[in-house]
């Protein structure tokens, strides 16, 4: 699908003016107006009544979860302060290589075959007011069981490092040992602040050491992440662009090198790509989760101490800053240095 073909098309077009029956016409664009950016929606919703309330409707959608359905829990969008009803990004619920998707459907009515990851953990356990399984019959208290190829050596916390099963390990999802493989289970909301822009906050009581969720996005090679900082570099001097882009560097037991992990949650990521700053180390503590048989590791955010309900999610981007001018730190911790870290990558 090339891009500006689909917004050309409805621009000029009316189902009085062609032999096409109106209903089928709009049945149709009820299929192809959730694949067409903010931009290209809003062309289309001027060229009649109708397709303006479809367009409208797709937008209230798309402000009601921000995940596609590709999480367990809707996470919607909360904005009362302009016309920006939600932030629109590609949406994927963990790291991949830096791939070429261009569009992706999002606000249909119909059922997007992406959305099969709900449905298949709709029967996983979800945390409830006190931190505690809210399901029944999901399994949660299961462990590895004896034969799991995945049993010896993994399972549990050490040193920031989280080892689970295996996607070849046969115990399946319910298994206690896949806590962030079952995607993010706890309620989340993204508000829109005025200073700060879109943030994630917890929706609920979230208890300390619950997982929250994974910082997902494209993962490039050093040399793809150099070259996009310094483009991003060049996008955010006008301080109107926040990039997500996401280097982690994990030292090897030999301290003669380390591992270093490129994700750009900027263009193509999950709610992750939403959560601020904060110079007192926020409420969210970082873990690499590694599985046998994966060469890289994941990285994901846990609670570091209960976090109540509409408070707002936040952790650490780091200690350096390079730029004494850099972007404008609003974390509004007693310890805030006034600017967000920044560093070489």
């Amino acid at each position: 699908m090339q891009d500006h073909v689909l917004p050309v098309a409805f621009k000029n077009f009316s189902p009085s003016k062609r032999n096409t029956p109106p209903s089928l016409f709009f049945q149709c664009s009820d299929l192809i107006l959730p694949w067409l950016t903010p931009q290209e929606l809003a062309i289309a919703s001027l060229t009649c009544t109708t397709l303006r309330n479809l367009s409208n409707s797709i937008t209230l959608r798309r402000s009601s979860d921000a995940s596609r359905s590709l999480e367990p829990l809707p996470i919607p969008f909360h904005s009362s302060l302009d016309q920006h009803p939600y932030a629109f990004f590609l949406y994927q619920p963990t790291s991949s290589p830096s791939s070429n998707l261009i569009r992706q459907s999002w606000g249909s009515t119909h059922q997007n075959p992406e959305t099969e990851t709900r449905t298949e953990t709709s029967s996983l356990c979800f945390v409830d007011e006190t931190g505690n399984c809210a399901s029944s019959g999901c399994g949660c208290e299961e462990t590895c069981e004896d034969g799991c190829p995945c049993v010896v050596g993994f399972g549990g916390f050490d040193d920031g490092v989280v080892f689970e099963c295996r996607p070849s390990c046969g115990c399946g999802l319910s298994c206690g040992n896949r806590v962030t493989q079952r995607g993010i289970r706890v309620k989340l909301k993204i508000v829109r602040d005025s200073r700060k822009g879109w943030g994630l906050f917890a929706d609920q009581f979230i208890p300390k050491g619950q997982f929250v969720c994974e910082y997902a996005g494209e993962l490039l090679t050093t040399k793809e992440s150099r070259l996009r900082q310094q483009m991003y570099d060049e996008l955010s001097s006008g301080g109107h662009f926040s990039p997500a882009l996401l280097v982690v560097r994990e030292h090897l037991p030999s301290k003669m090198a380390c591992l270093r992990l490129n994700i750009d949650a900027t263009r193509i990521g999950n709610v992750s790509r939403f959560i601020n700053h904060s110079c007192d180390r926020g409420n969210l503590s970082t873990a690499l989760v590694r599985s046998s048989g994966v060469l890289l590791p994941r990285l994901c955010f846990f609670a570091s101490d209960d976090i109540k309900k509409d408070e707002e999610l936040t952790f650490s981007y780091g200690e350096t800053r390079l730029n004494s001018e850099g972007l404008r730190c609003f974390c509004g911790s007693s310890c805030c240095v006034g600017i967000l870290p920044s560093e070489q990558t």
